[in-house]
């Protein structure tokens, strides 16, 4: 069963964060650049903190009419995060993600943000492995049959 670290290490442990203090509109755009829907919130000793996301931004500060520069992260950012650790199995990451109604999980070790698994990553992830279980099924069957494989 593949785990988060399994794909932590074909996708990296880049972490995208920012510090709960700095303005909705710094980290609106800073997700622009990094092109990412969420970013990890942390606290001044970098623990996880929070995660504040494109969501968050349209439900709490547009459409409560607020301005993003004078509106501070830790004002709408999301504290009851949910988050895995590296040997949680990409199963249980796909169906915490359905259950919670998240496209974002962060991947945390010791209270430290070391990763983040999104919607899109579980996607690739599992249509690579479906990928190599029917290769290798194939091969089987070329094999089996007499045929080259």
């Amino acid at each position: 069963m593949s785990t988060v670290e399994t794909m932590l290490g074909i996708k990296g442990h880049e972490v995208f964060s920012i510090n709960s203090e700095a303005s909705v509109y710094e980290a609106v755009e800073m997700m622009a650049e990094k092109e990412v829907g969420a970013l990890i919130v942390v606290s001044a000793s970098q623990r996880l903190a929070g995660i504040i996301s494109e969501r968050d931004y349209a439900r709490k500060v547009i459409l409560k009419n607020k301005a993003s520069r004078d509106t501070k992260i830790r004002e709408i950012m999301t504290r009851d995060v949910v988050f895995v650790d590296e040997s949680t199995s990409m199963d249980t990451c796909m169906s915490l993600m359905s259950q919670k109604k998240i496209r974002h999980l962060p991947v945390v070790r010791d209270d430290k943000p070391v990763g983040m698994v999104t919607v899109d990553d579980l996607l690739k992830f599992t249509i690579k492995d479906q990928q190599i279980v029917i290769a290798e099924l194939e091969s089987y069957i070329m094999e089996d049959e007499g045929g080259e494989g």
